[in-house]
């Protein structure tokens, strides 16, 4: 998820929300916005130029290639491993000023979606709980005004708190994908609308007063599926609660231990490095100059169990975003070249354009490891691995006997989320303007 612009409409009808009955698996958004000046939520790399994608099977001859985890020149991020006694108290490295955990919940609808968690927001405080998003900055969740159409999200009650400040201006935003890992089927099918506002925000236990926040006032039905009230932008700017936790000594980074369902206990740590949660070293990866403002890497080479060809042996920028649960590549071929490595059996689902499937007993037998090469602050190459476990997205509901994979199509994107970032436990360094990993201990277990 990634933010983005939306215009203002004031004065404004709320349009009642709308159903189309499409399928919901869970997941993220991406918002589709227009021309304005409100940075707001979910909006993924660029704004696409077409809803519908083209997909053409394209034949590939692969060239084998080096291994990439056992090569000389490219390493993987976990060489030196040093094994955290069970029972370890959590070990938070601080380069000043405090730091906080923050619990972190599972949204898992058949693989793991969202990760999100509690924050406090006006005076008296009121918990609300947030995806911890690096693909966007603001802050926004559900209301009281929103009513009906949010009945299904705990809301903030504007009127219990004596220090939000109230404003007219409404933006409305419409999204380019949905709750789940599915593609939307109408322009129409996930729209929010949004008052703007200014309250207290605690996060981690630390207080920021007039904190610039978006108020969800009315929404389509189809967000009924979230489980959360909103989301917390963590992109890598100083601004909303950033810059309050910064003026009061703490660290402008957080570290990022995602889990599947099956282990639990994810965390956020605000302003400081949780030790604990990693095995050897954090390697540093600079974010890519050409950035437009995300948390974005530069990566010369994409392998596919070992193997490359020239639609993936060649420089991208790839935007982390720890809301998505899948991966993207910004088109077809691309997507397609992939998986003829695969097997000749994942075809195009032309029922949600942009995914893809094979048949659900043949899928679980295919190896699938997926390399993503970077380079370190020292100019050394390194892989981030995504594992063949993570290849089996689950079964489409309109054809249950076909099986969904995890690379998707999507116009003016590629992105890697969080079947990657469980994986590793991640830094995210604002003040640095860099990113660093080392292995999660969850996968050296």
């Amino acid at each position: 998820m990634r933010n983005g612009t939306a215009s203002y409409v004031a004065p404004m009808r709320l349009i009642p929300p709308r159903h189309n009955g499409s399928s919901i698996r869970g997941g993220t958004y991406s918002e589709r916005v227009s021309s304005g000046s409100v940075s707001t939520r979910h909006l993924r790399a660029k704004m696409l130029v077409s809803a519908i994608l083209t997909l053409g099977l394209t034949a590939v001859s692969a060239s084998a290639a080096p291994q990439p985890i056992v090569g000389r020149d490219v390493q993987p991020v976990s060489l030196t491993a040093r094994k955290v006694p069970k029972g370890h108290v959590a070990s938070l490295r601080k380069r000043s000023g405090v730091s906080a955990n923050i619990a972190l919940d599972d949204y898992f609808n058949g693989t793991d979606l969202q990760w999100y968690g509690d924050i406090q927001v006006g005076t008296p405080p009121q918990n609300i709980s947030v995806i911890f998003d690096t693909g966007s900055f603001t802050l926004e969740f559900t209301s009281t005004e929103c009513a009906e159409a949010c009945a299904n999200q705990r809301k903030f009650d504007v009127d219990e708190s004596s220090t939000y400040v109230y404003t007219d201006q409404i933006s409305t935003l419409p999204f380019e994908t949905g709750i789940g890992v599915d593609t939307l089927q109408s322009e129409d099918e996930y729209v929010l609308w949004l008052r703007e506002g200014y309250d207290t925000v605690s996060v981690g236990g630390v207080s920021t007063p007039n904190v610039s926040l978006y108020t969800i006032i009315n929404q389509t039905q189809a967000f009924d599926a979230d489980p959360n009230s909103g989301i917390q932008g963590m992109g890598p700017a100083v601004i909303g609660f950033w810059k309050g936790l910064v003026d009061q000594g703490i660290d402008a980074l957080f570290g990022l231990y995602l889990t599947p369902k099956s282990v639990g206990n994810a965390e956020l740590t605000i302003g400081g490095i949780d030790s604990s949660k990693y095995t050897g070293d954090l390697t540093y990866v600079p974010i890519s100059p050409t950035s437009d403002g995300s948390w974005e890497l530069d990566s010369p080479a994409v392998y596919v169990n070992g193997q490359t060809v020239d639609a993936i042996n060649t420089k991208r920028t790839f935007i982390f975003d720890s809301g998505t649960p899948n991966v993207y590549f910004d088109d077809a071929d691309v997507v397609e070249a992939i998986y003829a490595l695969i097997s000749p059996d994942i075809k195009p689902y032309d029922t949600e354009p942009g995914t893809y499937g094979i048949a659900c007993d043949k899928i679980d037998q295919l190896p699938a490891e997926i390399d993503f090469t970077f380079t370190d602050t020292s100019g050394k190459p390194f892989n981030l691995t995504i594992p063949t476990s993570e290849f089996n997205v689950g079964p489409f509901e309109a054809e249950p006997s076909l099986c969904q994979t995890m690379i998707n199509a999507l116009d003016g994107l590629d992105l890697i989320g969080g079947s990657l970032l469980k994986h590793y436990y991640s830094v995210w360094d604002i003040s640095n303007q860099q990113m660093a990993f080392a292995q999660s201990v969850t996968d050296s277990q």
